[in-house]
């Protein structure tokens, strides 16, 4: 099965073949730098971070640009009201979600290019649409003419008639019609601003994007991606300026992530429900917080709880509890002339959920009948004797490891990782470790006591406080529930 692709422009899904064999150029919108990152933020860039390296993974020498806005209105404002420059501002919140993204796995991009370091590819593109009559000049702003390019709102699909009905001009702008955007905005007092040949001002927001991506991509390339919330206006006004500068097609698949809700209701400050990924990982694993957003395909919308996030780290952790458990169950066993095709099956269907659409939460699926696979053949009487086996637990660890790595996840030591998650598990729970061996312990002496109905009592007990038992001829254990 060839890469197929879900293209927002087509509405359907398409094999993907690049504009030059082998080859991929990808353009991501990043952040605009005025504030700490949020969970759409976290899920955004973990999509298309998984998107880029099973792209690598599949073959292709793949290109990554994603952008910084480091010049806009949200940053000026919060600059103002910090009494800092904007500059200041925009490098502590670049600095911070470096660090975030870094906490979360994701691999650097090939390039992140700022706004402000193209400001002259900026100016010349706005030069051109006004030589060519798509945009104009107006008491030092220059604004893009909607009406001049014929595909406006293609991939939005919107009705531009209904919209210019409704469109109202902002006081202070003089436009020829509402709809029309701005390319170039002259500086008001007090804020940065370049020399253009409009007088000073600095870059409007969808002209960055298109400045970046063809310097850096070419004037057409593969893949854009982006949230949802991007496809109006943003990813519009970038065709609308790209291709009317050009004349070429400007992107050939367009890629969109779902939103995320909280607790089944839209995230918003006004509605307290509201988490930057700094808050969450004051709680969560990364790794955690990555796993819950991978089990959903990555167009789809995904709901963001507690509970949702203690559901996907206790899948998580079968599969550490999995790894863990070869791991010992091989420990000392010899290499066999034995050979094993479990590993090649699974990579067979991963890369079969991978190349539809990059179906992640498929994927998975595929790993966990990996696990229960190697679980099965681990509990098996006399395991260690039986080189067959052993074989194919060996050849399934190391291609659920390789295929994770493609994920960004099983990258920890499973011990330590099960070890971190009690401890925080625990903290969560307000009971101590030691105060469970304790009522461990007490069971077992009321088991051997033959007062079951104490044994009982305990085990529901601590049940009910999210510690299950676990009893086997070794004695008994605990996880959390």
């Amino acid at each position: 099965m060839s890469l197929r692709v879900y293209n927002t422009m087509s509405g359907k899904k398409e094999e993907f073949q690049p504009l030059v064999p082998g080859k991929v150029g990808m353009y991501v919108c990043g952040v605009t730098v005025y504030d700490y990152c949020h969970i759409g933020h976290a899920r955004a860039n973990i999509v298309f971070d998984i998107i880029f390296r099973y792209l690598q993974f599949a073959g292709y020498e793949t290109t990554y640009v994603r952008n910084y806005t480091d010049v806009d209105d949200k940053i000026i404002n919060r600059a103002n009201e910090r009494g800092i420059d904007s500059k200041e501002l925009a490098e502590e919140f670049i600095r911070a979600f470096d660090e975030d993204m870094a906490a979360l796995g994701l691999v650097k991009p090939t390039h992140e290019p700022r706004a402000t370091e193209y400001i002259e590819q900026i100016i010349a593109i706005s030069q051109k649409l006004i030589d060519k009559g798509m945009a104009y000049e107006s008491a030092g702003d220059v604004y893009y003419r909607v009406d001049k390019f014929d595909g406006y709102l293609k991939l939005s699909k919107r009705n531009l008639e209904e919209m210019q009905a409704g469109a109202r001009i902002t006081p202070g702008e003089q436009k020829e019609n509402p709809m029309d955007f701005a390319l170039w905005k002259a500086a008001k007092p007090g804020e940065p601003n370049w020399k253009s040949p409009w007088g000073a001002g600095r870059p409007g927001w969808h002209i960055e994007c298109s400045a970046m991506s063809s310097s850096l991509l070419g004037d057409s390339f593969d893949i854009h991606g982006g949230g949802r919330d991007l496809i109006f206006p943003h990813h519009e006004n970038e065709i609308a300026q790209s291709e009317g500068a050009s004349g070429k097609p400007f992107v050939k698949y367009w890629l969109h992530n779902g939103f995320v809700n909280v607790n089944q209701e839209k995230m918003s400050k006004s509605l307290g429900n509201f988490f930057t990924i700094r808050d969450i990982l004051k709680t969560y694993d990364p790794e955690v917080v990555r796993f819950f957003i991978l089990t959903s395909h990555y167009r789809s919308p995904i709901d963001f709880s507690d509970q949702n996030l203690i559901e996907a780290q206790a899948g998580l952790s079968r599969f550490y509890e999995a790894l863990l458990a070869a791991d010992q169950a091989v420990e000392g066993v010899a290499e066999a002339d034995a050979s094993s095709e479990e590993g090649a099956k699974l990579e067979e269907k991963f890369r079969e959920a991978m190349d539809d659409d990059f179906n992640t939460a498929l994927a998975i699926a595929h790993l966990f009948e990996g696990v229960r696979t190697m679980n099965r053949l681990v509990a098996t009487k006399k395991f260690r004797k039986k080189a067959d086996l052993v074989a194919q637990v060996r050849d399934l660890r190391v291609t659920i490891l390789k295929l994770g790595e493609v994920l960004g996840i099983y990258h920890s030591d499973p011990a330590s990782w099960l070890e971190k998650v009690k401890l925080a598990g625990l903290a969560r729970l307000d009971i101590s470790r030691e105060e469970i061996e304790e009522l461990i312990a007490q069971r077992k002496q009321a088991r051997a006591e033959k007062d079951f109905t104490r044994s009982d009592e305990i085990r529901d007990l601590l049940a009910a406080r999210g510690i299950e038992l676990l009893d086997s001829p070794a004695g008994t254990t605990w996880k959390l529930k």
